[in-house]
């Protein structure tokens, strides 16, 4: 994850050193989001922007936190300070590397070429870079820098070059270069060729406009502009076809027409201020947090929404209109402090983490399954799997939350690799001095790839010969880099120390990891398609499970004075109750056991009676006649546990005291959503308890000791 931030005056004047301590704290405010290099993007040159013949843009970029680079523009010499400017426009970054490592040159902004023509800020991932790099190298456009950034400032400039109408705006180049690009992405773009003009878009990234002004605005909703199939512009259907009946010509002659009367002027699909003073000051920021220190008044963009700013005036256009889309964005106002709104709307980081995670699965199976074609492809893995599939085992190596998504896991990787899966926990992989040999794979999967007792298991695995394989959510981290290939989970930022959307994305990448390996198999076809229709509509559903936190907030209350918490199930959900005790015990500090409910005669029912709070999960999947047994042999003791089933389960839920009915889905995947309950349970509990969920005690977010 990335932070951008863009801050755009006019006739508002400020001089440079407001403009750059502003954009340094913009990017301050985002540093959460991207820590290893920062850089921005205003007009260079020291002459009075009154004189100024030819415009220029200065880039300054440094490896690091936004400290460092605000360091740099402090040794930055012959940059005058005190220039005043009417109108500018500046942009900067703040980085959290995907392609190429942390250093100055792979910093953005990325620009087009040396003399800065159009330099871009980019938040997300851009699938097809590739492809659009060897088109641009065959067109002599040289590289610098490892990113997929660069190949859309050089698109940018590209796209200028050959235009073939002299009169394109800025945002009708964006436009052109946004149709080009797969991926995920929000974009800032500045370009000496438009002068103080800022182009913003987003498409699965977020990005919002801050706006500022001493008058008022001409309206609260900013009209969106869709195009029609001549090129020209009207805001909704309605009003086309209404324009037509008043011209006296149907809708088809006023599509033939050349010389359209619903062509609008900008004081009628603009965003601008009221009154004879337009000045106004604009923000684009990733966050509401890098701007409410300037203005409460945001937009917030949709998917392929493109905004531009040009003298003074907002305008959003769309390239189409999609059906039951809204007509406008509305200037919203918000109401939070700055440290509350760094976390959006939620109280804690956790809580927004949790209701993160319908985006964060998106993230990590991005640019990896092809729903169409039925088809996962793990870029990182590509060249070793070969090598792979001619193993003698695979081996999962981890701690804590990331144990239990490997065991998670476990049970399909063997279904679909037909390889033995051995799953380890670090530190007792290593008291064991476990034999590894020369035709073994091992994964280490680490949030932050800075585990300890992870990485000594890896750099002893190393040692013996074995392939090494890293599952983690931070690039650059060592795990990331002593491994020999690896795949990256794309969660974005943990900030809560107890896991949860990492924990989902660790899933969804070992699920995809053994659909890769069982790709070539026709017998098994009919189940992976079936996995990978499920993996489609997850979002979805888990939205539906977030839906249920008012359901799950009453079952806290009802639970959070107890002592101990006992949560059981099988099969596929062993490791979603190993892992919904471990939530409960960092949060909450109260006892909590995940029991394999198969074992429950062989010592753990001696624990259960009628005061034992108890939760159990039972999904309609192979193993819910076992499940049965089990809770027969609970409500035998006087116990009525609280039930995680599934919708429709009517014979189990009239044992039960309490139900959480969830969707289902296909059986391997059905931990994700069971687990989603059981991370809200921990934090209502915690909350009541009157405890710090994002900084539970004793703990801290990346183990770097043993």
């Amino acid at each position: 994850m990335c932070g951008i931030f863009a801050y755009i005056n006019y006739l508002v004047p400020r001089d440079r050193k407001f403009i750059l301590d502003c954009l340094i704290k913009g990017l301050q405010r985002l540093e959460y989001r991207g820590y290893d290099s920062a850089g921005i993007a205003f007009d260079g040159g020291n002459e009075s922007p009154d004189v100024i013949k030819k415009p220029e843009t200065k880039i300054v970029k440094k490896k690091g936190k936004v400290r460092a680079l605000e360091e740099e523009l402090a040794c930055e010499k012959d940059m005058k300070l005190d220039i005043e400017y009417d109108i500018h426009c500046g942009i900067a970054h703040t980085r959290w590397a995907t392609h190429g490592a942390p250093c100055a040159i792979n910093s953005h902004p990325q620009r087009s070429d040396v003399n800065n023509e159009f330099v871009v800020v980019h938040n997300g991932i851009v699938t097809n870079y590739r492809d659009i790099k060897k088109v641009l190298e065959s067109k002599d456009y040289v590289f610098e820098s490892e990113t997929d950034t660069e190949v859309i400032a050089k698109l940018c400039k590209y796209v200028y070059d050959h235009r073939e109408n002299e009169d394109m705006s800025f945002r009708e180049l964006v436009e052109v270069v946004i149709a080009q690009l797969e991926g995920a992405f929000a974009l800032c773009f500045k370009s000496i060729h438009y002068p103080s003009q800022c182009v913003g878009t987003r498409r699965g990234s977020p990005l919002l406009i801050g706006v500022k002004t001493k008058g008022n605005l001409s309206s609260n909703f900013v009209p969106i502009l869709y195009r029609d199939n001549r090129g020209r512009e009207f805001q909704d259907d309605v009003a086309y076809n209404r324009e037509a009946k008043e011209t006296g010509s149907s809708v088809e002659e006023n599509n033939k027409s050349t010389d359209s009367a619903f062509k609008r002027s900008f004081s009628t699909t603009d965003f601008e201020v009221s009154g004879d003073i337009k000045a106004a000051e604009y923000f684009f920021a990733s966050d509401a947090s890098a701007i409410i220190e300037h203005t409460n008044r945001v937009i917030y963009l949709e998917d392929d929404d493109v905004a531009a700013v040009m003298d003074g005036c907002l305008s959003i256009h769309r390239m189409k209109k999609e059906e039951g889309e809204s007509m406008s964005r509305e200037v919203q106002t918000l109401k939070m402090e700055i440290q509350q709104i760094m976390k959006g709307n939620y109280q804690y980081f956790m809580q927004k983490e949790i209701f993160e995670q319908p985006e964060s699965v998106i993230n990590t199976m991005r640019g990896r399954v092809n729903f169409k074609d039925k088809e996962v492809i793990l870029g990182g893995l590509q060249d070793h799997l070969s090598e792979i599939h001619r193993c003698r085992r695979l081996l999962f190596i981890a701690c804590g939350t990331s144990y239990h998504s490997a065991i998670a896991t476990r049970q399909l990787l063997e279904e679909l690799t037909e390889l033995p899966v051995v799953v380890e926990l670090a530190s007792d992989f290593l008291d064991r001095r476990t034999p590894i040999f020369r035709d073994d794979i091992c994964f280490f999967i680490s949030q932050s790839g800075e585990t300890a007792d992870t990485l000594n298991a890896l750099r002893y695995c190393k040692k013996r010969g074995a392939l090494t394989v890293g599952i983690t959510n931070t690039v650059g981290s060592s795990i990331s880099r002593e491994t020999t290939c690896g795949v990256h989970i794309n969660a974005g930022p943990e900030i809560g120390v107890a896991s949860t959307k990492a924990y989902t994305s660790q899933f969804i990448s070992l699920v995809m990891f053994g659909l890769v390996m069982n790709q070539d198999r026709i017998s098994t076809r009919s189940r992976r398609n079936e996995i990978i229709e499920a993996l489609e509509n997850l979002p979805n559903l888990i939205k539906e499970v977030l839906e249920m936190d008012d359901d799950i907030k009453k079952l806290a209350e009802e639970l959070y004075e107890q002592k101990s918490i006992l949560l059981m199930g099988r099969g596929f959900n062993y490791a979603t109750c190993l892992e919904g005790a471990l939530k409960i015990k960092e949060l909450t500090y109260l006892h909590s056991e995940g029991i394999l409910a198969g074992e429950l005669k062989h010592g753990p029912l001696a624990l259960v009676d009628k005061a034992m709070p108890v939760i159990m999960i039972i999904m309609k999947d192979s193993m819910y006649t076992k499940c049965q047994n089990a809770l027969h042999e609970v409500t035998a003791r006087g116990c009525a546990p609280i039930l995680i089933c599934q919708k429709g389960d009517t014979e189990s839920q009239s044992k039960a005291s309490r139900v959480i009915e969830l969707p289902g889905t296909v059986d391997c995947l059905q931990g994700i959503l069971c687990v989603i309950p059981l991370q809200l349970l921990a934090f209502h509990t915690a909350v009541l308890r009157g405890y710090d969920v994002d900084c539970p005690r004793n703990l801290a977010k990346s183990v770097t000791v043993e």
